[in-house]
């Protein structure tokens, strides 16, 4: 069975908003910085909720944000 993961573009998508801070997005989603971190890094899988308010802040689709891809 091939093992997927969650990849993402949060940090391409800060940088093209006038590159936004981590800490500015974590306040507009309500989380820590931390939190944004670990996303961006792939440590961390975000809730259906926090996913769906990060590509809110970027006026994205979450699929233009978030992927599902099958692993390395």
């Amino acid at each position: 069975m091939t093992d997927y993961q969650i990849v993402n573009r949060v940090r391409e998508l800060r940088f093209f908003a006038d590159e936004m801070t981590q800490q500015a997005l974590a306040e507009q989603v309500g989380v820590t910085r931390q939190t944004i971190m670990a996303i961006e890094k792939g440590k961390y899988s975000p809730s259906l909720e926090v996913a769906f308010k990060i590509a809110q802040v970027f006026g994205q689709p979450l699929e233009r944000v978030f992927q599902y891809v099958p692993g390395q």
